[in-house]
């Protein structure tokens, strides 16, 4: 260790332990302090005022900031442009080298291209650290030394590479550099307001990370494989607003999947790899097809019809209790964000980047990769893309993965009384039998927005370009 000053720059990673680049820092310098900035690029683009998101960020900085002041240290925080800030702040501290872990997003990869630029202009070096994925960049190709674009042969090689040393905890104990801190601004500083995050029972920080993971790895992790498609039972992890803002470490996921043979689970794990490495060797997928022909489709201009999907007012119940869902809580099962994002490509006929940029404004743990390559995975136009003629029947998927209909009644409260076998197609009851339910197709709640039967053919020939291209 020499004489150096470091800044740990804190930016989707908002925990103290098994920091890639916190880690780093304390080994090579003396005096390490740590920074966030509120990146008004960032947050002046959200037009919601109430977003969860910036509550959740504000709230773990304050257990982040807490963590560490216990160190020794603290966190300093700015607000303005990351590429302004991050560059005045290592100055006036006098630091030698910015320390920060890799982002793989295009804007973020620009913005720190940018920051470094400015650093290396004050003699400032600048280094970024592997954290949020287990293999990244060139660590996993093919034979032919290209980025993989099919997920299966992207696994068994993700498996095969993979030692203890991928998942191994980064050592990060150490004394901070104290520094004269003014605590993590309050929400209304930095334009924002409070929202339903804790009345939702969103618990942020590490110590809500930690409270989620236990209990799922405590027991249902065994049963994840079982349970995982059914949304009215309590089968997931529900820690996905925790991975896309760092709040836990990917490292111990990925261990306690391996200590209870979760192999089903540590898949999921290993799609998060997978879509970051495509969005960081492929960033033309952010707003075009990954497959070119794919752009040539020919979408419905149907705002009533994309209103209704966002207000589930679609009449396919479990597809309007999956809307629902998402705009009451910000957060969506996995199973229905596959079954609602293929109702509007394919039922509908709606271009899928608007249902990409409905779930960007909605998710709470909205993540580029992840929302890019699901919605193209549903479409047909992504890289190992389900078949552009497999398109999911919105009832029997219903009566598949919600069978009893608890998940659509507890969403669409007006069809509770509806008897078990109309639950997934409710216009099917006589008016007699709507009359007993208390629900009037048409009055209480919409009739089918369109004949799946129908809008399956037209889907076909709507994909039709697609065979003449190939």
């Amino acid at each position: 260790m020499n004489n150096e000053k470091a800044l740990v720059w804190f930016r989707r990673d908002l925990r103290d332990h098994d920091h890639a680049a916190l880690s780093a820092a304390l080994g090579e310098a003396q005096q390490v302090y740590c920074a966030f900035v509120f990146d008004r690029e960032i947050l002046d683009a959200l037009l919601n005022r109430q977003d969860r998101r910036v509550h959740f960020i504000r709230e773990s900085l304050v257990e982040l900031d807490t963590a560490l002041r216990a160190r020794g240290g603290g966190l300093i925080v700015r607000q303005g442009r990351a590429q302004e800030e991050i560059p005045a702040l290592a100055q006036q501290l006098g630091i030698d080298k910015v320390f920060a872990n890799r982002d793989y997003e295009p804007a973020a990869k620009q913005r720190d291209t940018e920051v470094a630029r400015r650093l290396a202009e004050c003699g400032i070096a600048f280094q970024h650290f592997k954290d949020q994925a287990i293999f990244d960049g060139d660590e996993v190709l093919t034979q032919a030394g290209r980025p993989f674009t099919v997920f299966t042969p992207y696994k068994n090689a993700w498996l095969k590479r993979l030692t203890a040393a991928d998942c191994a905890a980064y050592a990060g104990q150490g004394e901070l550099a104290s520094h004269e801190l003014a605590g993590v601004p309050a929400l209304a500083e930095i334009g924002f307001e409070n929202t339903d995050l804790l009345e939702l029972g969103i618990q942020p920080g590490m110590a809500g990370a930690g409270t989620l993971w236990e209990e799922f790895s405590a027991g249902r992790i065994k049963r994840y494989a079982s349970l995982r498609d059914f949304p009215a039972l309590k089968g997931v992890s529900y820690l996905s607003i925790h991975l896309r803002f760092g709040t836990i470490s990917i490292r111990e996921l990925v261990r306690g999947a391996l200590a209870n043979g979760a192999d089903s689970w540590l898949s999921e794990l290993i799609w998060r790899d997978f879509y970051f490495m495509i969005l960081d060797h492929f960033p033309q997928i952010v707003g075009r097809a990954f497959k070119p022909e794919y752009d040539a489709i020919a979408w419905e201009d149907w705002p009533a019809g994309l209103a209704a999907w966002c207000a589930g007012r679609t009449g396919y119940p479990l597809v309007d209790a999956a809307m629902r869902q998402l705009n009451f809580s910000g957060w969506m099962h996995n199973r229905l964000r596959m079954i609602v994002a293929s109702f509007l490509s394919k039922d509908l006929g709606i271009d899928w980047r608007l249902g990409e940029r409905y779930f960007a404004k909605q998710l709470n743990d909205f993540d580029l990769s992840a929302n890019n390559g699901g919605w193209q995975w549903a479409s047909s136009s992504g890289c190992d893309a389900q078949p552009y003629f497999r398109i999911f029947n919105p009832i029997t998927q219903s009566e598949k993965f919600d069978p009893e209909g608890r998940f659509i009644r507890r969403y669409v409260p007006e069809l509770a009384a509806v008897p078990d076998k109309y639950i997934h197609s409710p216009w099917r009851m006589s008016q007699d039998e709507q009359e007993r339910a208390g629900v009037v197709i048409g009055r209480d709640y919409p009739g089918p927005i369109v004949d799946h039967a129908q809008a399956r053919e037209k889907t076909l020939a709507r994909y039709g370009v697609i065979r003449k291209a190939s």
